[in-house]
């Protein structure tokens, strides 16, 4: 009789008339089932969370690997971007006057409402703000004339070299039958001054200090 056709004949109420073949099979199956047990209970428990630790490190540095390929990947991109943003943030500088261009930007700025054909009835600089590398400068500008000159003053502000800005725009008609071509237009202008290391945090003079060029550069201001 083979073993498995003694395993299919023991009476399990009855161990001691089991043959000595299947006790031994039992006796080792148990010691392996208590052996596993106390392996899972000693050692897997205790090892576990070093086991979780590696593998949440595995994949922290696994990210970190991934995403430092991707930066090396595109490092060549990455200079030429800077590069590129050296470039224009140099055009952008050499469009800010310095100290001594401020003024004749000043005479530029009157000289363009002139030349539109404008009355400049207000020309009157404000105090210079400090913003970090760059101060800024604004210029209230009260103009008298018709539509179209308001439109050719717009685009000559436009067409200058350094950087200009018309802000808070007022539009209306010098009396009630002026109609399109007599018109006011109150305007904030405002330009930017390239602050250098020397000069920085130094303002310009306080406003009603005399500005002798854009005086000089229209006559019949207020």
């Amino acid at each position: 009789m083979n073993f498995f056709d003694q395993l299919r004949t023991i009476d399990p109420r009855d161990v001691g008339r089991w043959p000595v073949a299947v006790r031994g099979f039992f006796v080792v199956l148990g010691f392996a089932v208590v052996a596993a047990l106390g392996w899972y209970l000693v050692v897997w428990n205790d090892d576990r969370p070093l086991l979780q630790k590696a593998e949440a490190d595995e994949l922290d540095l696994r990210s970190q690997f991934e995403s430092k390929q991707q930066r090396a990947a595109n490092l060549d991109a990455y200079r030429a971007q800077i590069g590129e943003m050296e470039r224009s943030f140099g055009a952008m500088l050499r469009q800010l006057p310095g100290k001594t261009e401020v003024p004749n930007l000043l005479v530029d700025i009157s000289q363009t409402g002139l030349a539109a054909g404008l009355q400049e009835k207000l020309f009157q600089p404000g105090s210079e703000k400090s913003n970090g590398f760059y101060a800024e400068l604004p210029i209230k500008i009260k103009l008298v004339g018709s539509y179209h000159d308001f439109g050719r003053f717009v685009s000559g502000i436009a067409a200058l070299p350094r950087i200009v800005t018309l802000n808070d725009i007022q539009i209306s008609p010098v009396d009630a039958k002026g109609g399109y071509d007599n018109l006011t237009m109150d305007v904030t202008a405002k330009t930017y001054r390239y602050i250098e290391d020397q000069g920085a945090g130094k303002t310009a003079p306080k406003k009603g200090a005399a500005t002798p060029a854009p005086a000089a550069a229209a006559g019949g201001k207020t």
